[in-house]
């Protein structure tokens, strides 16, 4: 701007200045305050909060005091919003005495008196971070001093105490606002029920809401969902299921918080088929479960071997319009293999391009290790590679499945081959070393050593476990020589084989005459420096 010759003025800097703060640039936004003075532009009260603000924010709460102690040898004198912002940082941090000294220096330097906005600031802002006592104490204050709180400030410590679990100093509270003449309202009288429901006293809270209406305060969606809520989180999901199915008599209005709350209730206990009878009533009254409730109806039914309902289930949700995702349908797959109902899965898998719902690495390797663990190789390799040509990146899993089943079946050459092209779509350092390690746990050490090279290329710590994992093999079948050999290609590769396998190895090399080796092992260790040369 100023290249341009355009004229800077007031508004502008601290529009500039008010955009770094909240971009957490508050160097800047100094550096840009010095700046403005040395063109000639005095800041006003309003630059100067916004800086109180930034300070604030990054917890330099002693800058900003010392801003407001500045400004008036600037000519510019601190309003309430430059007290109330640090009022507020320290109502965050619990620091009621520092509160308190703010409000005295503000009388005192800047003339400024306490009024109705600094009590009802104090006392939300207490509430919301949970310090009830507090915000009570500056509500009794603020009325000694002749301030009357409305219903929103009592409200809010009402909350903050019920979030506490403070259920009788929240109903105290209540009873004194009815004795002030100052009628709690919908809001106030759901902080309590949901209250209630939080500490488990649900008889409590059903009262609550017949107080409601004695008092003229008609519950809302919000009040009766509190209710249903605490039902449903203390085991009562039936319960809470019958109030759902008679909210047309009570003239209440479900919406879909409601539904989800009585929905994963029911899940939780166990009673699926009631649960899916909700999700039905709530897409009839036009809400729609989002994927994840969606996941967890499908994955507690496949739990529970309940295939066919799990199936029927995902076809009215995606019949309905619900946003079915791809991880629905994986769940229902995985829960067919899990079942060895590989058809089904295969089946579902190509309904997944039907409903234009493509499937990722994660349905696909579901469904390659479900044939591999059925001895279906073939056809895991076939899916394998159709994956590749999907563009579909294999994911570590994908490459620990594919490895564990081939390995099961002895098939080490076509698992070489398939690696080969999965690596070239998405590389895998630990791919051998994985391959290695399953052959030693399967016992085929023959094949695991002709793999050794490919793993001592790169010689990492991953490939020192590796080898290690083979010498211990080759150990406990018997076959110190072979173990030696392979603590020799590590030490050529620079790769310390561990101790105390080693020393085990070395005592077998010589019950078996084999002393030149394992006098060779520990010198290697000495030559090193991880045995002394006085070591016997």
């Amino acid at each position: 701007m100023q290249k341009a010759g355009v004229e800077l003025n007031l508004a502008v800097c601290n529009t500039a200045i008010h955009v770094l703060v909240r971009a957490n640039k508050l160097e800047k936004a100094l550096r840009f305050f010095e700046r403005m003075q040395i063109v000639g532009i005095i800041p006003n009260v309003v630059a100067y909060n916004c800086l109180i603000k930034g300070y604030c924010n990054v917890n330099q709460v002693e800058n900003a005091l010392q801003l407001i102690s500045d400004m008036p040898s600037k000519n510019c004198s601190p309003d309430k919003v430059s007290y109330y912002t640090i009022m507020s940082f320290f109502c965050k941090e619990k620091q009621v005495k520092e509160v308190r000294d703010l409000m005295e220096k503000m009388v005192k330097e800047s003339n400024l008196f306490p009024d109705m906005v600094t009590y009802d600031t104090l006392i939300h802002i207490l509430s919301k971070h949970g310090h009830a006592d507090e915000a009570l104490e500056f509500l009794q204050e603020a009325e000694a001093r002749g301030f009357q709180i409305d219903k929103v400030g009592h409200s809010a410590i009402v909350h903050a105490y019920c979030k506490q679990g403070k259920i009788d100093e929240a109903k105290g509270i209540v009873s004194e606002m009815l004795s002030k003449g100052c009628n709690p309202d919908v809001v106030t009288y759901t902080a309590v029920v949901d209250g209630f429901c939080r500490v488990g006293k649900l008889e409590q809270a059903k009262k609550m809401l017949q107080h409601m209406y004695k008092h003229g305060c008609k519950p809302n969606t919000v009040s009766y969902t509190a209710l249903l809520t605490g039902l449903c989180r203390n085991g009562s999901s039936l319960q809470a299921r019958e109030m759902l199915t008679g909210s047309e008599e009570e003239f209440w209005t479900p919406n879909a918080i409601t539904y989800s709350a009585v929905m994963n209730g029911l899940r939780k206990e166990g009673k699926l088929s009631e649960a899916c009878d909700v999700v039905k009533e709530m897409i009839s009254k036009g809400f729609f479960p989002n994927p994840v409730e969606i996941n967890l109806i499908i994955e507690s039914l496949c739990r529970e071997g309940k295939m066919n309902e799990a199936k029927r289930f995902l076809e009215e949700c995606l019949n309905k319009g619900c946003a079915v995702n791809v991880v629905n349908f994986t769940t229902l797959i995985h829960g067919y293999c899990q079942k060895d109902d590989l058809e089904a899965a295969l089946s579902l898998l190509d309904d997944m391009y039907l409903s234009n719902k493509h499937p990722d690495a994660v349905t696909y390797t579901a469904i390659i290790d479900a044939l591999g663990k059925n001895g279906r190789i073939e056809e895991a390799t076939d899916l394998t590679m159709k994956m590749l040509k999907k563009g579909l990146l294999p994911t570590p899993v994908t490459y620990r499945t594919v490895i564990h089943r081939y390995c099961q079946m002895g098939k080490v050459e076509d698992l070489l081959k398939l690696l080969e092209k999965m690596l070239l779509r998405q590389k895998c350092k630990t791919a051998y070393n994985q391959v290695i390690e399953k052959l030693c746990s399967f016992g085929n050490l023959q094949e695991a050593d002709k793999l050794l090279s490919r793993v001592l290329k790169t010689a990492s710590r991953n490939d020192a476990n590796t080898c290690n994992m083979l010498l211990e093999s080759y150990l406990s079948k018997g076959m110190p020589l072979s173990a030696y050999k392979v603590a020799c290609r590590m030490f050529n590769r620079n790769l310390i084989p561990n101790l105390k396998l080693s020393d085990k190895l070395s005592k077998r090399l010589m019950s078996e005459g084999k002393s030149a080796e394992a006098d060779n092992l520990m010198l290697r260790f000495v030559e090193r420096g991880h045995l002394s040369p006085q070591c016997e």
